[in-house]
């Protein structure tokens, strides 16, 4: 077929930086074709991305040598509004992308623009809210849906438009696991019955490989490293060298020496040819030893209004150095729960901290015994040297700037980032950036840390390094708490996992455990990971490959 999307010789560079972030980019992309772009943060995918919907050069501008056409035409003359017609876009973040005030007037929007007729845009609104199974919340406000729901309204929104290229921008960043598994067989149905090119940029390549993509693109400092089928992708060591997570089976093969350079339908498990491949090993059945108790929350309840209960009758203990995984479909009142430790809300019930009740704490004393780290760490940092971030909770506190010095320093040793005390914090990585965060938390010495999706949107480089690092602070004897929605971080770096559901607790148990229930599973919105899926196929006890896996990639300690 022709091209329908070609880079020739493509060079990129942003007015405020003085090297390239695009280098001789050639890339043919087919029309109806489904393609999965994958690198490490700051690889260029995104600038790529904005290539494609006209952010660049309408936005963000800079200097460009070679071509890039969509359709035979010069992409880089055509207005946002043009491109908009060519290409739509669907944001990492659904919140960013509304504009209505309910579910109709949002999915409208594109069509007033248009200046579609009312009565053929009410029909337009009806007709795709009904093919994505949106007909009962047109009435809602897109902020009070769940993350899947808003997932969908977003990109309704966008196909309403019905523009023939689809482009979407790590789709499952925020989503829990089955939205995201719901969301892929949601792309890739109207990939089908529209016939769109779709794009996709994500991290996560194992969830986007549950449905067949017809090539991969791999990006990394500016350059294409990779243009080809998965299968092909996967028989490489490439992911591995350039920061992506492969998918778990495939790591796991090759632990157990499965030559998966000469496998046929490597991207598809199911698949698989894995005859005469055994594991016989028994896992080792030891039993946790007892905690002393730090945490014990009794009776907890929450509601925001009358009509809506958030939290209801939580009773949960938190033993001393446990490393926990608090995990739920969005929605669920993780997040709710977490400020309630925190005491940044007022529930019914009461909590004890080392059996002495601090119901009556303020936020301020709740924050030297359970420090709070937020998903992402531009959402805490006020200050813009990383000594005085650091040294903020002390000085509020009244501290003299001798100790403020000691102690901040200390930290900053702790957390490996003692040679940039004199540092400005827009001088760091995203991964840095968390560790300031961290650093600030633990200069008040809270015993507990609650960290509220830890790795989301990072590649393997930077969760690596967040996770060594949260291991060694649990090894130093803090005990760490995890909201997550990653089922491999929940796997290797916990000991314990909490379901929380509709507001209560649904199991408590080892991560293991909780993927043999697969009700539990499918009650809160979770699955099991690939590891089981293997086990099954080969016919090996999944707590055992669990254990062989852990022990190989040098994940989980104790």
């Amino acid at each position: 077929m022709a091209p329908f999307i070609q880079f020739k010789q493509f060079t990129f560079k942003y007015d405020a930086q003085a090297a390239p972030t695009l280098k001789d980019i050639n890339l043919i992309i087919e029309k109806g074709q489904k393609v999965l772009i994958v690198g490490p943060s700051g690889s260029g995918k995104s600038t790529l991305g904005h290539c494609l919907n006209g952010i660049i050069p309408n936005t963000y501008h800079g200097e460009k040598s070679g071509t890039f056409t969509i359709d035979g035409k010069d992409a880089f003359n055509l207005s946002i509004y043009e491109k908009s017609h060519l290409v739509s876009t669907v944001l990492q973040d659904p919140d960013g992308q509304f504009i209505g005030l309910t579910v109709a007037e949002d999915l409208a929007f594109a069509l007033e623009n248009d200046g579609v007729t009312q009565s053929e845009m009410v029909q337009k609104v009806h007709d795709w809210a009904q093919r994505l199974d949106l007909l009962n919340f047109l009435n809602h406000r897109p902020q009070d849906l769940s993350g899947g729901q808003k997932q969908r309204v977003s990109l309704t929104g966008v196909l309403i438009d019905e523009s023939p290229i689809l482009l979407f921008d790590e789709p499952l960043a925020n989503l829990d696991p089955k939205s995201g598994q719901d969301t892929i067989d949601l792309i890739d149905r109207i990939h089908h019955e529209q016939e769109t090119t779709t794009i996709i940029i994500e991290h996560r390549l194992e969830d986007v490989l549950y449905r067949q993509v017809d090539k991969v693109v791999l990006v990394n400092d500016g350059c294409i490293l990779f243009d080809g089928t998965p299968d092909e992708l996967l028989k490489t060591q490439l992911l591995a060298d350039n920061g992506i997570r492969e998918p778990l089976y495939v790591t796991t093969l090759r632990d157990l020496g499965f030559p998966v350079e000469m496998a046929e339908h490597l991207s598809e498990l199911d698949q698989l040819d894995l005859d005469g491949l055994t594991f016989d090993k028994t896992s080792r059945s030891a039993q946790p030893l007892p905690k002393e108790k730090l945490l014990e929350v009794k009776n907890l309840n929450f509601a925001y209004n009358a009509e809506r209960q958030i939290l209801k009758g939580i009773n949960l203990t938190i033993g001393k150095g446990e490393r926990l995984a608090i995990v739920g479909r969005n929605g669920a009142g993780k997040s709710t729960l977490a400020k309630a430790l925190c005491h940044f809300i007022e529930p019914t019930g009461d909590m004890l901290y080392q059996g002495k009740s601090i119901t009556a704490d303020s936020v301020k004393e709740r924050a030297e015994r359970i420090g709070y780290v937020l998903q992402n760490p531009n959402q805490m940092i006020s200050q813009s040297m990383i000594f005085d971030e650091v040294a903020l909770g002390l000085r509020l506190r009244g501290f003299s700037e001798a100790e403020v010095e000691e102690r901040v320093l200390n930290t900053l040793k702790t957390c490996g980032l003692y040679e940039f005390r004199k540092w400005p914090i827009s001088a760091l990585s995203f991964g840095q950036k968390k560790r300031v965060t961290i650093a600030s938390i633990l200069v008040l010495n809270p015993e507990l840390i609650l960290l509220d999706e830890p790795t989301a949107g990072q590649d393997k480089r930077n969760y690596t390094e967040i996770m060594r690092f949260l291991d060694n602070l649990h090894t130093a004897g803090h005990t760490i708490v995890m909201i997550t929605h990653d089922m491999q971080l929940m796997l290797e770096y916990s000991d314990r996992s909490v379901v929380v559901s509709d507001g209560q607790i649904l199991a408590d148990c080892s991560p293991v455990e909780l993927f043999s229930q697969p009700e539990i599973l499918k009650q809160a919105h979770l699955k099991r990971t690939s590891l089981f899926d293997l086990a099954e196929k080969i016919k090996a006890a999944p707590l055992a490959l669990t254990q062989f896996y852990i022990q190989k990639e040098g994940g989980a300690h104790g």
